[in-house]
């Protein structure tokens, strides 16, 4: 529940995805990097020509019933749209062409091949739900304005889905089913306001969460069948304990579930719904992220968040033993489909050095296929680089962990500047994962630590808590450390270190500048908060299931306007005295464009340099690759006109 001003990863210029990493501590050197040799420098276009991919909802189904070709979302096209993948020759076919809003591809039919799809308005995220029928017209399932909708799964029979949208009150969320056929539908749930979670396959029983703090929440059980649909608590229990429904087993007799009620970490435990009994299912020294099942049941995906990449593992529950994939490319598995059959699934590889790509393998042999290239030809992984997680003692000798970006090049004789890059959320994490700003800024020169201070998911539920109603404070404390930590590299230049951040990351960009303003050089602020009396009394109707999270997270707004008024930036603008660059999506619904406005003006006052560029196209994130191609030369152009100057030393080899 501290994730509220997170945007996913596929669409923000500063998300990341998931690869290896090895952990060190802060007193270990940086690894070794490649080979040295001269590196072209490339602008970003170069780095977001690498192509987007992105498989279907885990709830769908991604191969076609009759074809076995792949659904896939793709940006070949410069914005995101829905295409049909070979998956035995790789060929694809474009089968929406969207110009403005982005399309999400959600499932295809279950025998025959229509396909559902998602899509916005301008990230807006009022997102609607369509079909796009055998002879390509589309119809919006989920009409309405403004109506936000989406989908949780399909009948264990075929011939209907599941939607919800909250048509009928903005701020909750009410289940329908749709017809397969002729998508006549009806009601099934009508919410009081929780969460919906997931739905069993056969359409009984339906699993909600009710969130009672940023600690503490509960899930109930409904069964569709019972007269009144009265949801049942079945997870009483005292004090704070986090509980978060996965999904239904697909024989319908387990709710899995995840919890931190047994230690730091999350674990996933099942439910049995007859007998009410509880049992573990998985656990780890890290949190485990999700736990999914194959169509029949008989293959089990989990996914573990092991410092900051996520470790998968396929179990075959029949053989009662892991399935091996021959000969992986460099990165991890994620986003592993199943076909209906189960003799092979779909998966994406992605690593720092290798951008996302689909896969299939034999469930059989073992045997995996690439099927798409990411990486534009004009950049080999060899010129990239490869981040590693180092950790160092905050102010307090709290251990911080985080992921650092050496440019190549980069010596004691060839000192470089460097970049903090903190992750939105308030509860995000920087992730391993091919990152094209991150790239693009190291293959300029800029060295690039993407840290993950106290408040952080991914590090146990004590350090997730630290920050609660302290934001400002403690964290802010963790940013200024990490700027010393980086300046004791012999080959950093300590005198040129800025700061960078999307979201609450863009929070904490104007917080250090306004709040600490002779710690960095330059800071970067994209479509952050800077007025959080203003922020937290706007937020969008359909955020109110966890309403009362979110204000015991970050205080209420009623009551804590003092607190709120003291630790935002806007209203301390005077002290912001370092060049700023601003970047704000204009259809923003979490941060409204105002806030960045605002603290434009007022720093504009202060004689400063501050440039400013707004996306009328855009809301919380750039998904156009347009845009994200502008915002990223934008960083590099501003960073070399105010962090470092064209005489210094460049270590990495301009392009012929």
């Amino acid at each position: 529940m501290k994730y509220f001003l997170l945007t996913s990863a596929a669409v923000l210029a500063l998300g990341a995805c998931q690869a290896q990493s090895n952990a060190s501590t802060a007193s270990e050197p940086v690894a070794e990097q490649q080979a040295e040799k001269e590196i072209p420098k490339f602008s970003a276009e170069a780095f977001f020509q690498t192509t987007s991919y992105g498989l279907p909802s885990s709830a769908g189904k991604a191969f076609g019933a009759s074809s076995g070709d792949l659904l896939v979302t793709s940006d070949e096209s410069g914005i995101f749209n829905a295409y049909r993948l070979n998956a035995e020759t790789g060929e694809k076919t474009q089968l929406t062409d969207s110009k403005e809003n982005p399309i999400s591809a959600v499932s295809w039919f279950p025998d025959d091949e229509r396909f559902l799809y998602t899509s916005d308005g301008g990230g807006d995220e009022l997102n609607h739900v369509y079909v796009q029928e055998l002879d390509g017209s589309a119809k919006d399932l989920t009409p309405g304005n403004p109506v936000k909708a989406s989908f949780i799964g399909w009948s264990d029979t075929g011939d209907s889905f599941f939607l919800m949208t909250n048509e009928r009150d903005a701020k909750t969320f009410d289940v329908y089913r749709y017809q397969t056929e002729d998508y006549s539908r009806e009601m099934i749930f009508e919410n009081d306001g929780k969460q919906v979670d997931a739905i069993s396959r056969d359409g009984r029983y339906l699993a909600l969460t009710q969130n009672r703090t940023s600690a503490d929440s509960d899930i109930y059980l409904v069964d569709m069948k019972s007269r009144d649909q009265t949801p049942t608590l079945i997870t009483e229990h005292e004090g704070n304990i986090s509980h978060a429904s996965n999904e239904f087993s697909p024989n319908g007799e387990y709710l899995i579930y995840a919890t931190d009620e047994f230690g730091e970490f999350t674990q996933a435990w099942q439910y049995n719904i007859e007998t009410g009994e509880k049992s573990e299912l998985l656990k780890a020294d890290w949190d485990v992220s999700y736990v999914t099942y194959s169509p029949s049941g008989r293959y089990r995906v989990s996914g573990i968040n092991d410092d900051g990449s996520t470790k998968v593992t396929i179990r075959d529950l029949t053989e009662k033993k892991d399935v091996k994939l021959n000969d992986l490319p460099e990165g991890n598995v994620n986003s592993v489909r199943f076909s209906a059959e189960e003799d092979q699934v779909a998966f994406i590889m992605n690593g720092d050095r290798a951008p996302s790509d689909i896969h299939v393998a034999s469930l059989a042999s073992g045997d995996v296929k690439g099927l798409t290239n990411a990486l534009n030809p004009e950049i080999s992984s060899d010129m990239l680089v490869e981040g590693e997680v180092v950790r160092y003692e905050s102010y307090d000798r709290l251990e911080i962990p985080g992921i650092l970006y050496k440019p190549h090049g980069a010596s004691a004789e060839t000192a470089v500047p460097a970049l903090i890059m903190v992750h939105g959320g308030p509860g995000g994490q920087n992730r391993k994962g091919y990152n094209a700003t991150i790239q693009h800024l190291v293959n300029n020169g800029y060295a690039v630590y993407a840290m993950n201070n106290r408040g952080s998911s991914g590090y146990g539920k004590t350090f997730f808590h630290m920050d609660d109603k302290k934001h400002g404070d403690v964290d802010l404390k963790d940013v200024i450390a990490s700027k010393d930590f980086m300046a004791e590299y012999e080959w950093v230049d300590g005198e040129r270190i800025g700061i960078i951040g999307g979201s609450y990351g863009g929070y904490m960009v104007a917080a250090a500048l306004a709040f600490e303003p002779e710690e960095f050089d330059v800071g970067i602020n994209i479509f952050g908060v800077t007025n959080w009396v203003r922020t937290l009394k706007s937020i969008p109707p359909w955020w109110e299931s966890f309403r009362e999270s979110l204000y015991d997270e970050m205080g209420d707004p009623a009551t804590d306007e003092e607190r709120h008024r003291a630790i935002s930036p806007l209203f301390h603008a005077e002290d912001i005295n370092k060049p700023l660059l601003v970047v704000q999506g204009a259809n923003d619904p979490r941060v409204l464009q105002v806030e960045s406005d605002e603290l434009v003006e007022a720093v504009r006052k202060n004689d400063v340099p501050v440039e400013y560029i707004i996306f009328e196209d855009e809301g919380h994130g750039f998904r156009n690759k347009s845009n994200r191609i502008e915002a990223s030369n934008a960083y590099v152009e501003f960073l070399d006109t105010y962090l470092k100057s064209a005489s210094d030393p460049d270590p990495v080899a301009s392009q012929e």
